[in-house]
């Protein structure tokens, strides 16, 4: 399951620093938005469409354009391997079940 979260930044709010809990991907919705990473050399300008991935531990600043901007957050399982049903010991645990009345 993932985790997408949707936020709005308006030109006029200060920069915002965010300290990244789990890995994640940060996309541009609408506007465009700066966004610098500490320990980066680099600063992203990031436009309608455009996405950069965010480490886990990572601190990024954001900030937009004259126009705000409106971006989405998702982190969660996207990418990671899954194990099939076929592998658990299905009867085993449906057998240790308690019943339900």
């Amino acid at each position: 399951m993932r985790e997408v979260r949707i936020f709005e930044l308006e030109q006029s709010e200060p920069a915002a620093a965010w300290r990244v809990a789990r890995p994640s991907t940060f996309k541009v919705i609408s506007g465009e938005v700066w966004l610098t990473v500490e320990g980066e050399s680099d600063d992203h300008w990031l436009a309608v469409g455009e996405s950069i991935e965010l480490a886990k531990g990572s601190v990024a600043w954001i900030s937009t354009g004259p126009a705000g901007a409106r971006f989405a957050l998702a982190s969660g399982s996207r990418g990671q391997s899954r194990k099939p049903l076929s592998g658990w010991p299905m009867r085993g645990w449906l057998a240790r079940r308690p019943s339900v009345v």
